[in-house]
């Protein structure tokens, strides 16, 4: 039996079904369990915000959240709830997008997502890609880490991803675009700077910078030292956030790194005292892709994009895949 202070659970009103505003409203809340950040998230004033929530709790007679003066918490029929509003959600959110696609392709929103080590030197070619043949398309690019994008796609936030591969995420279709070679940048003056026959070996022993915990590249980096046999104990320093630190850190002779050969102009070329060295064959290489929802109503527009894009990226220091 409920105590005193407790609110009694809403009476079920017959005949009234939940609308999209109402379950968008408590998906918000259920995510950031704040009513202020729930509704500045969805554009919608925090009395609205409340009032479809108070609402859905009646269409639904459950009580979905349990209102305290200092936080929100989900009850437990609103946990299960958050989860099937969701899902609603996001099969509306698909409805739509078929019905955008089946109206015009290359239309409407692309909600892309790039990450760190692949935006600033593809972005170029993609935007101009998408200026000069789609010009309809409006294009929203998201630059974040890999989990972050994997998760951005499997839940409908975003459209598609641009990212190193494989990316290994269930319900994910991968379109290779091209193979890039990694090369390695050190100090001037550094024994190996300038080689163009560069064994992986070199690596065993080398003073070897890598981007922060969550990078791809970091966890590229350090298979290809674990394949050419660097040992456990041989130090590894994590000292930047972001590629144009790290150049800038091995510049001030702090170690070497390992840049994607498309990055290598752009990063090198600020500083006069960096020097490259290239891989004998085969070099170690990434490869880069698009990433897409399988069974997406996009998916052969999206394939299609990735057609063009090839075309487009083949000016680049990359070997072009027509793979997917």
């Amino acid at each position: 039996m409920p105590s005193p202070s407790s609110p009694a659970p809403p009476a079920l009103a017959r005949g009234r079904q939940p609308s999209l505003p109402q379950l968008r409203a408590f998906a918000a809340v259920a995510e950031h369990l704040h009513f202020r950040e729930a509704a500045s998230a969805i554009g919608m004033s925090q009395p609205a915000l409340s009032g479809a929530v108070s609402a859905l709790e009646e269409a639904l007679g459950v009580r979905l959240l349990e209102r305290t003066t200092r936080k929100v918490l989900l009850s437990p029929a609103g946990e299960r709830m958050a989860v099937r509003a969701r899902a609603v959600l996001q099969s509306v959110g698909e409805l739509m997008e078929e019905a955008e696609a089946a109206r015009a392709p290359f239309t409407g929103v692309l909600r892309l997502g790039v990450i760190p080590t692949v935006a600033p030197y593809l972005l170029p070619a993609v935007l101009g890609l998408v200026a000069e043949r789609y010009p309809d398309l409006d294009l929203q690019v998201h630059e974040e880490q890999t989990a972050s994008l994997r998760e951005g796609l499997t839940e409908g936030r975003l459209d598609l991803l641009l990212l190193a591969m494989p990316l290994g995420a269930a319900g994910v279709r991968e379109v290779p675009l091209f193979d890039e070679d990694f090369v390695l940048v050190a100090p001037g003056g550094h024994p190996y700077a300038g080689r163009r026959d560069l064994p992986r070996a070199a690596l065993r022993e080398l003073d070897l910078l890598l981007l922060d915990e969550g990078h791809c590249l970091r966890e590229a980096a350090l298979d290809i030292c674990r394949e050419v046999g660097r040992e456990e104990g041989v130090p590894v320093s994590t000292s930047a956030a972001g590629l144009s630190t790290l150049v800038q850190l091995v510049a001030g002779g702090m170690g070497v790194t390992l840049l994607p050969r498309t990055a290598v102009r752009v990063e090198t070329g600020r500083n006069a005292a960096l020097r490259t060295a290239y891989f004998a064959d085969p070099a170690p290489s990434r490869r880069v892709g698009l990433a897409l929802r399988a069974g997406s109503a996009r998916e052969g527009e999206f394939r299609a994009f990735a057609h063009a894009l090839r075309g487009t990226l083949r000016r680049l220091p990359v070997r072009i895949t027509d793979q997917g």
